[in-house]
């Protein structure tokens, strides 16, 4: 499904500053499944994401969707099959728009379409339908601006926004980092039904190793741009990669 290959990325290159993120790098991403991706900043966990995604070139290997290597598309045309929802609960909406605004502009992703004509009244029905399954009463506010709405709703429209049109790929960017922690259960709980109804390969990463555990089906570890840990969450603990964090950290010390 996602395959990434032989995969390098550096920054600062050429200049004494110059820091080696992945060599060589290798991952594949099971179908249909959730994959946690956990590690210390600096990891390259959001490297990954964002050379996934597009808003970040790799400077060699492949990153093959479907078989077809993506690497050298361009962000929006990677859009087209790859949905993201970000960590700060304001860069997957725009702010100024109505939620029904909104949900018409990710309803039209990939087409071409004019601005007066964005709207159309027999997607309306469908919105609400896709809104009520949140349980926010967001279904009777879809005049109302993103700007009103709270962080947990904005990400909350956020996640049926970037999952509306089925993509072939999620990509969670630390999506709950930014709530409090009632909300941020909410938007865990809310993330995995969605994710099971529609059944979309998901790439989450994550700080928390409970929600890890919890949501996912797979767990990755990455430290210095390898991977460190691979398994099952089923078989894995929270306990477990507590003590894997914090044997990586006593190692760097010494």
């Amino acid at each position: 499904m996602l395959r990434i290959k032989n995969l390098s990325k550096s920054f600062n290159i050429g200049t004494e500053n110059e820091v080696s993120i992945f060599n060589g790098f290798n991952l594949d991403i099971e179908e249909h499944k959730c994959t946690a991706i956990l590690g210390p900043n600096g990891c390259g966990k959001s490297t990954l994401l964002n050379m996934i995604g597009g808003s970040i070139l790799n400077d060699g290997g492949e990153i093959l969707l479907n078989g077809e290597d993506i690497s050298k598309l361009k962000e929006d045309k990677r859009a087209i099959h790859i949905g993201r929802v970000y960590q700060d609960p304001s860069m997957g909406v725009s702010p100024a728009l109505t939620i029904l605004e909104n949900m018409s502009l990710a309803d039209k992703k990939g087409e071409k379409f004019r601005l007066r004509k964005l709207i159309k009244k027999n997607n309306i029905d469908r919105y609400v339908q896709l809104l009520k399954s949140l349980d926010l009463g967001l279904e009777y506010k879809l005049n109302t601006k993103v700007r009103f709405l709270s962080g947990g709703q904005r990400q909350s429209l956020s996640l049926i926004m970037a999952a509306m049109k089925l993509p072939d790929l999620l990509l969670l960017d630390e999506h709950t980092a930014a709530l409090d922690p009632k909300t941020s259960h909410v938007i865990m709980k809310k993330t995995k039904d969605l994710i099971d109804k529609y059944q979309i390969t998901t790439i989450m990463i994550s700080h928390n190793m409970r929600d890890a555990v919890e949501y996912s089906d797979r767990i990755v570890m990455l430290d210095k741009g390898k991977v460190v840990f691979d398994k099952p969450s089923k078989e894995t603990s929270e306990e477990e990669l507590i003590e894997i964090y914090k044997a990586k950290l006593i190692q760097d010390i010494a």
